[in-house]
């Protein structure tokens, strides 16, 4: 168990908007921040942090809450671990028991990966630099790559030891199940027998953003030519190769800071890099490049810088790869290095200076570098030449962006020596059988799945839900406020007629809304808006300083996106960015008390409403006999609603 003390303590530290940058490329809009959602696939931001509520709200997906709330959706992690996670991040000690073989047997299954693979990551570690195989193999191996201690302790390197079932006994004997270990990939079951996945390796931790170990790389020490050279774990419920980048947990912040992520193929290349000093570097670890590897970049930066070494061949075939990031609607550098050097062999034979320096001066525009490589292979072959034009196109019209598209297509014309109309052309042709496809395939897939469709009614406004919701709105942002109210009294004229007479007086929001409610006996129709109103209430009651930032921390997860989605909802409008439409919507704070009075005013006319089509209804069940008192009911609180909606500026 965590004290509470220490909950709160990283409750009152930890910054929302700097926890989520760490996952997020956020910019600044108005009060707020906004970033694109990285619950979903989208281009336009609909995720939105605020630092004076410290919440957050995904309009895409509808999920919000607090910066605990978005580490359990993001990252997948218990409470427990969330706090942890933060109190680490903000150097908060902890008090920590250490997990019992029964805590371990509590642990859910996906929970119980993420163990073993914690505890894999520590063995190995621990065999690097405690026992003598893995000092004499794997740290001299590392050494020779020209890692510092530091680096290596910093990436968690280890060494797997060539016996076995080294590892895997060891697993067992600290408790951890063969079950987990085999679901991993750490330990192979083969009917009777068992062995270790890595013997004899040195091991590379792949983590994610947030620094959880997923899966480990490994790469073999001997000239054993029946062995893959480098070995990974398998896919499992907690590693998938395709949504995952190695060396992502200690680039992120570094990637947002620059603007610009620089991407290698191998561990050691990021490892050399970061070493040296360029930290904004990933690696897709060996496996082709994939829409979710772009995507988790796209979150931090609009800006890939891809590192090839000076491999041909090589190069060719990484290049359908950057078509993959146009189509995310990325921009695209590409440098490569000189013949016989790769990003690893070359950062460590340069100083940061001269590395930098190389970058800026050789990094191409996808473009040109793709124009330039194709046209040496097919210059003196004219339909060569032709083929190297429309792949180039191809290229070109992955892009989302008409502005970039053409831009592109008149570099290309330059480079390749080309009419600007013979390009445009072809493009229009690439365009025109990119929408044939995908039509043909939505028409399949229609035939396929053909379903009678049944119109959909309409779904009718509710009325009462929305003033509700509007009053707890009211209740989170300004219910300690103090303000000057106008109280209508109903007296009689001297013409014996009904009139509101205005009364001003000061109150606090929550206490007017209170009264109010209470003098009406109106009661909340929607459940959850019982409970929220009730508890803001009670709190508001008890503590004079009421803050959102810190009520939200101590309601259910429930009730949290409840309040979320109430306090941001006006949020989603700023994300349509209306003062550029020459739109400026009016603040809520410099009416306060209108809006009091509007909300309780516009819920007194609806209810009164509902009663008077209950008293129409009483009249027709009694079959036409009509009943005096009751069309006085309905006279009374027809005159009501004529005066409340006269003070609401209605016509009616």
């Amino acid at each position: 168990m965590i004290a509470k003390t220490t909950i709160d303590q990283v409750f009152e530290t930890a910054r929302v908007e700097e926890v989520i940058g760490d996952f997020v490329q956020l910019k600044k809009s108005g009060s707020n921040y906004k970033g694109l959602s990285p619950f979903s696939d989208e281009r336009t931001p609909s995720f939105m942090v605020s630092p004076v509520k410290q919440i957050w709200k995904d309009f895409s997906s509808g999920k919000g809450g607090n910066v605990v709330a978005f580490l359990m959706e993001h990252e997948h992690f218990t409470y427990p671990e969330a706090i942890k996670y933060l109190a680490k991040k903000y150097n908060i000690e902890i008090e920590e028991t250490e997990q019992t073989n029964e805590d371990k047997e509590k642990a859910n299954e996906r929970e119980s990966l993420y163990l073993v693979n914690e505890f894999a990551n520590t063995y190995f570690q621990k065999t690097l630099h405690k026992t003598d195989p893995g000092k004499a193999i794997g740290l001299s191996y590392f050494k020779e790559r020209g890692f510092t201690e530091e680096t290596i302790k910093k990436f968690n390197l280890g060494y797997s030891l060539d016996e076995w079932e080294a590892f895997t006994n060891e697993a067992i004997k600290k408790g951890y199940k063969l079950e987990y270990l085999e679901r991993t990939g750490l330990t192979i079951v083969k009917e009777e027998k068992r062995f270790d996945r890595f013997k004899g390796r040195v091991m590379f931790p792949i983590q994610s953003m947030s620094g959880r170990v997923l899966g480990f790389g490994g790469r073999i020490l001997t000239n054993d030519k029946k062995a893959a050279k480098y070995l990974n774990s398998p896919e499992s419920d907690i590693y998938h190769k395709s949504k995952v980048l190695y060396g992502i947990y200690h680039a992120k912040q570094s990637i947002a800071k620059e603007d610009n992520c620089y991407l290698v193929e191998g561990y050691t290349d990021v490892i050399q890099l970061h070493q040296s000093g360029i930290k904004n570097v990933v690696s897709s670890s060996g496996t082709a490049l994939t829409p979710e590897q772009i995507r988790l970049i796209n979150r931090l930066t609009k800006n890939i810088t891809v590192l090839f070494d000076g491999d041909a061949a090589g190069l060719r075939a990484s290049l359908r790869g950057i078509d993959l990031i146009l189509e995310q609607g990325m921009n695209v550098k590409v440098c490569t290095f000189p013949e016989g050097d790769d990003p690893d062999s070359f950062a460590k034979n340069n100083t940061l200076e001269e590395i930098t320096l190389y970058l800026s001066e050789h990094a191409q525009d996808f473009i040109q570098f793709k124009a330039s490589l194709l046209f040496e292979v097919s210059k003196n072959d004219p339909i060569k030449k032709a083929e190297t034009v429309r792949d180039i196109v191809n290229s070109i019209s992955k892009i989302p962006d008409r502005i970039k598209k053409e831009i592109y297509i008149q570099e290309c014309a330059r480079i390749m020596d080309i009419s600007e109309e013979v390009l445009f052309s072809t493009l229009a042709q690439i365009n025109k059988k990119q929408f044939q496809d995908t039509n043909k395939q939505y028409q399949q897939e229609q035939k396929a799945f053909e379903v009678i469709k049944h119109k959909q009614p309409v779904k009718k406004v509710d009325i009462q839900y929305e003033l509700e919701r509007k009053i707890i709105q009211i209740l989170l942002l300004y219910g300690n406020e103090k303000e000057e109210f106008e109280d209508l009294i109903l007296k009689e004229n001297d013409h014996n007629e009904l009139v509101l007479e205005p009364v001003k007086h000061e109150a606090k929001v929550f206490e007017k809304i209170y009264l109010d409610l209470q003098d009406d006996e109106m009661q909340f129709s929607n459940e959850n808006f019982r409970e929220l109103y009730y508890t803001i209430i009670d709190t508001l009651n008890q503590n004079p300083d009421f803050a959102i930032e810190s009520f939200v921390n101590t309601v259910t997860p429930e009730m949290a996106n409840e309040i979320t989605t109430i306090l941001m909802e006006d949020e989603r409008y700023v994300l349509s960015n209306w003062e550029r439409k020459n739109i400026f919507p009016k603040e809520k704070q410099h009416t306060v008390s209108q809006l009091v009075s509007e909300t309780i005013l516009s819920l007194r006319c609806y209810l009164i409403e509902q009663k008077v089509t209950e008293f129409k209804q009483e009249t027709l069940d009694t079959k036409n006999q009509v009943n005096k008192n009751i069309l006085e009911e309905v006279k009374d609180y027809s005159s009501l609603k004529m005066l409340l909606s006269r003070k609401l500026n209605r016509v009616l």
